[in-house]
């Protein structure tokens, strides 16, 4: 059975046009990876937990940040290893400068006895969508597409 997360795509309608809130995934894996690697806050949800609820909860733990307001449900994407995300978005802002991630232990070097803390989001910033599509997870970029979608259907409306 595919693992289940839910997540939460911040965005805003800055002067150069619409930008997304991406985190970069902290710890030794994801150190020196950039292009593909970025992702909108996510965490596991467990079996019945009401799925945006578990999107705000992880934006909050892995970046401290807090969105209020009406969702945008973005749909189910199939990330490459199989897990299964429920994409969410808010209007709102935040400052990466203030970052605020949780943390995980982890045994490295692996076999060296040794456990290391790490934050679970190492940066957080502010994107145009153009930079967003090149930095996202590419099964995450379908929630910029849906969400792009959504906001000129309802500037139609």
């Amino acid at each position: 059975m595919p693992r289940v997360s839910a997540g939460l795509l911040l965005y805003r309608l800055a002067r150069g046009g619409l930008q997304v809130l991406l985190v970069h995934p902290g710890g030794p894996f994801f150190a020196r990876k950039d292009l593909g690697a970025w992702s909108i806050p996510k965490g596991e949800a467990e079996p019945g937990e009401d799925l945006l609820a578990v999107a705000l909860r992880e934006l909050a733990e892995e970046t401290g940040f807090a969105a209020e307001g009406s969702a945008l449900p973005l749909g189910l994407i199939r990330q490459a290893g199989g897990k299964l995300v429920h994409g969410f978005a808010m209007q709102g802002d935040a400052d990466p400068g203030r970052l605020r991630s949780n943390e995980f232990e982890l045994e490295w070097p692996k076999g060296s006895g040794r456990r290391r803390t790490f934050p679970e989001v190492d940066r957080a910033e502010w994107f145009d969508l153009d930079e967003a599509r090149r930095r996202l997870n590419p099964a995450q970029v379908a929630f910029l597409e849906r969400l792009v979608a959504e906001l000129e259907d309802r500037r139609r409306a």
